[in-house]
């Protein structure tokens, strides 16, 4: 299993939020790249960018710190937030990132979603971000109409390969990941699925790892110092 170490980026900052509230924001650093850089000291392949921004007005305004990311650590990238149209995703993947999360614009705009997989079947992730059973939308400020497992379906369907799934009611809030939830999700499915919110332990780690899935996130839990990300990545291996 992998693991995604999380920065959320608001304003150039380094944040994050509890349950997706934009009210309860914590600045963890304001130099998002110095972060980036301790993952990389850490062992980290691998970064989970999210522009809270974007997410919430469909817009790119941390490009220039996420393209920094990328050409000064050399992680793999994946980015989610705000990318709606096919020519925000084109500018991340010209820009390096190797992987470019929608959310929002898979639930509302299928057509969208095909051309993205058509012109980069491999670099398109989906964001499955849940809210009492449904598909959450607009940086989680919207429900859709969309049940969860349902919408998985569709996905597999129509070729997607990676979804991120998130329990908003576990994020930021340290009280463990919902573990009943990914078993479901990777008995279903067949899509290399990665765990989102609430990963708060090294025993969190340890079940998602035995329910072979193909990725786990680390936010909160690392810039608080709960979870060693070196720890995190060996149990993972």
């Amino acid at each position: 299993m992998l693991i995604f170490p999380a920065i959320d980026l608001y304003e150039g900052q380094a944040v994050r939020l509890y349950k997706g509230d934009y009210n309860k924001k914590t600045i963890y650093n304001s130099d998002p790249l110095e972060v980036a850089n301790d993952f990389v000291k850490c062992g980290a392949g691998y970064i989970h960018l999210v522009d809270l921004e974007g997410a919430k007005n469909a817009t790119t305004p941390n490009f220039d710190i996420v393209k920094r990311i990328k050409e000064e650590t050399g992680l793999f990238c994946e980015i989610g937030g705000g990318i709606r149209n096919i020519d925000t995703v084109k500018k991340y993947i010209n820009a390096g990132i190797d992987r470019v999360i929608l959310g929002t614009a898979a639930v509302t705009d299928p057509d969208f979603l095909k051309q993205a997989l058509r012109l980069y079947p491999d670099k398109i992730a989906v964001g499955v971000d849940i809210k009492d059973e449904y598909v959450a939308i607009k940086g989680w400020t919207e429900k859709s109409d969309e049940k969860a497992y349902d919408f998985c379906k569709q996905m597999q369907d129509m070729g997607v390969k990676n979804i991120i799934c998130t329990d908003i009611s576990k994020d930021g809030a340290m009280q463990g990941t919902n573990r009943s939830l990914y078993m479901n999700l990777a008995e279903k499915f067949s899509l290399e699925i990665t765990a989102s919110g609430g990963v708060s332990s090294i025993d969190d780690i340890k079940a998602l790892k035995e329910m072979k899935l193909y990725a786990a996130i680390v936010g909160k839990a690392y810039y608080i110092g709960d979870i060693s990300l070196k720890d995190a990545i060996e149990v993972a291996q």
